[in-house]
């Protein structure tokens, strides 16, 4: 068993993070000590580290409490759980295009102000700067 000091140092999660998300149930096994301190045990890190996951995906803290409530469930819920994580991979996936795409734009731009700064100038380039996705920009999505 853990402190809230013990993992918050060992997960860089704050201990006020902590605290808040076991105020709201996204904790459902932490027991407390008998002094009413709080004790972590190896499920509750693992769990923490589904939670820290979700947030990173930009889940929100109600639809973390709803998979907290469905671990406590059990088995009951293992469809709920897996659909959810479905969902979750999903939306990653396309934030992950996304953002490939913000990098192929900006690699692009590194390499033609490297170019600009070699040269001195950007006069000879312009109007020749054509961006990877300008028509899927310029047309909603379609490359239309």
């Amino acid at each position: 068993m853990y402190t809230i000091q013990q993992v918050a140092k060992m997960t860089h999660i704050p201990a006020t993070t902590l605290r808040y998300y076991d105020k709201e149930g996204l904790l459902p096994f932490l027991e407390r000590r008998e002094s009413g301190y709080r004790a972590f045990s190896d499920v509750d890190l693992a769990m923490l580290q589904v939670l820290q996951c979700l947030k990173a995906t930009g889940m929100s803290i109600s639809e973390m409490k709803q998979f907290s409530q469905w671990v406590q469930e059990g088995d009951s819920s293992l469809k709920e759980r897996y659909d959810l994580f479905v969902r979750r991979k999903e939306a990653v996936e396309r934030q992950i295009a996304e953002l490939q795409k913000s990098l192929e734009v900006i690699n692009h731009k590194c390499d033609y102000y490297r170019r600009a700064v070699e040269a001195g100038t950007e006069k000879h380039m312009m109007g020749k700067d054509t961006l990877p996705y300008a028509d899927e920009f310029l047309h909603g999505g379609d490359g239309k």
